[in-house]
């Protein structure tokens, strides 16, 4: 499945573009429940991973690199690894949110999902991008 900005992310990308509301950085999570993302999202709509040893992730707006090619805009940020120490039976995506939590940004549901965490724990790797053409 393709990243998709659902409706209040959309919103607040403008605003964040016209100086409208204030910026800062955005927080990279993982779902649980079986959601394929769509246009009115809100955060409500995903159920955020419980497991041991897992937490939600920051990503510093300074730690994100920004390549244009052939028309094509990338904001690519360094891999992060969600580390579990438990059993998590299903993770099916990840979304990001503002710095409250409180606003949706994006979501995007794994195409080889969903990912079983064995009761041994293991670990979920994200390269969060994004594109704009």
């Amino acid at each position: 499945m393709s990243l998709l900005v659902p409706d209040v992310g959309e919103q607040e990308m403008l605003k964040r573009i016209l100086n409208y509301s204030a910026t800062g950085d955005l927080v990279l999570h993982l779902y649980t429940n079986d959601v394929t993302p769509a246009e009115g999202d809100t955060v409500s709509t995903y159920t955020e991973s419980t497991a041991a040893g897992y937490s939600a992730s920051t990503l510093t707006g300074t730690d994100w690199t920004v390549t244009t090619t052939t028309g094509t805009t990338e904001a690519s940020y360094p891999q992060v690894t969600f580390t579990y120490t438990d059993t998590e039976p299903n993770v099916y995506g990840y979304y990001i949110t503002d710095s409250g939590g409180t606003i949706l940004m994006w979501a995007e549901r794994f195409s080889d999902g969903p990912y079983n965490i064995p009761s041994s724990g293991g670990e979920i790797k994200i390269t969060p991008k994004i594109q704009l053409d």
